[in-house]
């Protein structure tokens, strides 16, 4: 439904912002179909493009993971950026359906993060930055060679799958790499990030004071949706506040199934 109401309207947990959206298929090098969702900015091209890569699928993780979703919702209307999200192998969801293939603990999971990049620059979109999520960011940590990217965005990491030979060989990408680590994560906390990434210096760790592992509430989306708006297109940030917009002038949609 859309909200017809004039004037600024404050940006909630269902809002969809305007983005033209399409359902995309991609294929990995060792031939399996992923099923996705690319959102792209109206009136205009995007200036950069992020590629998510979500939570583990063993544990109901999938493209349509909350955080996920609302990139999609509105980075492109408030980033000027395209926004691709897809379901790794043997990974389903109920609203954009099921790709092709079995989980393989960030192994194989490399080849379909390769076929998302290698879909965006077919498709000619600019700077493809990594946005990875828990199980998300083992799979870009464990797969140094994907390539091209512009940098990386790591949003609780767990270090589970990944290793710190992975950390190391990243550390030596001249890329622009953040690790975003909330104070109360289940499986790393700040202090810990801090020892674990001490082999790769080039990696900025970031804590998130109150922070938990599931990015709940809207104070934690707007921040994490701030801190990649700042790294993909800076000049997107309102300098008042150092964040994303927080209202939006012009329709919206509003999403009821959450």
């Amino acid at each position: 439904m859309t909200d017809e109401a004039g004037g600024a309207q404050e940006i909630r947990a269902n809002s969809v912002l305007p983005a033209n959206r399409e359902v995309v298929e991609l294929t990995t090098a060792d031939g399996l179909k992923l099923v996705g969702e690319l959102a792209m900015p109206v009136g205009g091209p995007p200036v950069a493009t992020v590629v998510c890569v979500h939570p583990l699928p063993t544990a109901g993780g999938m493209m349509d993971s909350h955080l996920l979703r609302k990139m999609s919702w509105r980075l492109p209307a408030l980033a000027q950026t395209a926004v691709l999200r897809f379901n790794t192998r043997g990974t389903c969801s109920p609203h954009s359906g099921t790709s092709e293939g079995e989980f393989d603990m960030g192994v194989g999971e490399g080849l379909d993060v390769q076929a998302a990049i290698d879909y965006v620059v077919a498709r000619g979109l600019p700077t493809p930055w990594l946005v990875g999520w828990s199980f998300g960011t083992d799979v870009i940590i464990k797969h140094p060679e994907l390539d091209p990217v512009a940098g990386i965005v790591l949003l609780s990491p767990p270090l589970r799958f990944s290793h710190l030979a992975d950390l190391e060989a990243w550390d030596l990408r001249p890329v622009p790499k953040l690790a975003l680590i909330p104070e109360h994560d289940d499986y790393l906390i700040p202090v810990e990030a801090v020892n674990r990434f001490s082999v790769a210096p080039s990696f900025e760790v970031v804590p998130v004071e109150d922070g938990k592992h599931l990015w709940v509430g809207e104070k934690f989306v707007s921040r994490a949706l701030g801190e990649i708006a700042s790294c993909v297109n800076p000049a997107s940030i309102d300098p008042a506040t150092g964040q994303l917009p927080a209202t939006w002038d012009g329709p919206m949609d509003k999403h009821s199934d959450l």
